[in-house]
């Protein structure tokens, strides 16, 4: 698995042994950051399920300002931070070791919002739209942020939930990528110091 584009692009990952992780593909990626754009540019990211840490390095790798990774594996999150050593993004980046939905309760409603959620749940156990609704319940987007979930093509998701609106649909073979978008929000104060980078 390697970057596909970006400062580190064609630097390798690793990825753990065994099936308990299902790292998105190299061409589903590129194509989800060729989508994104300059949207990348500067973006304080979460990633959500965070696996190998291949989305956060992505985007990093693009211009992404920084990034918060989630995941609950002792044994992937080892494999997650060495990759980021790896690639040098460990000043950028932080690593909580924690279950999802509770790492989104901890931020939600608080003063801490993303311009960029990236989630790659577990296919086939009901948790895209589960992440969705807490993404936007927890209203951890910035005003007109963007929440990307990968998911099952046969998984439907709602076009509209807990305030998000879904904007675009891409299938990739046994994958599907699904946009949403938070509202604009005026008279809102968010605090952008870094983000805490252990949990």
């Amino acid at each position: 698995m390697r970057v596909t584009g970006g400062r580190w692009r064609g630097r390798l990952l690793k990825v753990p042994a065994g099936r308990q992780v299902r790292p998105t593909t190299d061409r589903v990626r590129q194509a989800l950051f060729n989508i994104l754009g300059p949207a990348v540019e500067g973006a304080r990211v979460l990633d959500l399920f965070a696996g190998t840490g291949s989305l956060a390095i992505e985007a990093l790798s693009r211009g992404a300002r920084e990034a918060l990774c989630i995941e609950s594996d002792p044994r992937v999150v080892a494999v997650l931070k060495a990759n980021l050593r790896a690639v040098g993004a460990g000043a950028d980046a932080g690593v909580w070791r924690q279950d999802v939905f509770a790492a989104v309760a901890k931020l939600a409603g608080g003063s801490r919002v993303f311009d960029l959620v990236l989630a790659d749940p577990p296919y086939r156990q009901g948790l895209a739209a589960r992440v969705v609704a807490a993404v936007g319940g927890g209203r951890l987007l910035a005003p007109g942020g963007r929440l990307v979930v990968e998911h099952d093509p046969r998984e439907a998701l709602p076009d509209r939930i807990a305030g998000l609106e879904r904007a675009d649909r891409r299938r990739y073979g046994d994958t599907a990528l699904s946009f949403y978008l938070a509202p604009a929000r005026k008279g809102e104060s968010h605090d952008h110091r870094p983000l805490p980078g252990e949990l």
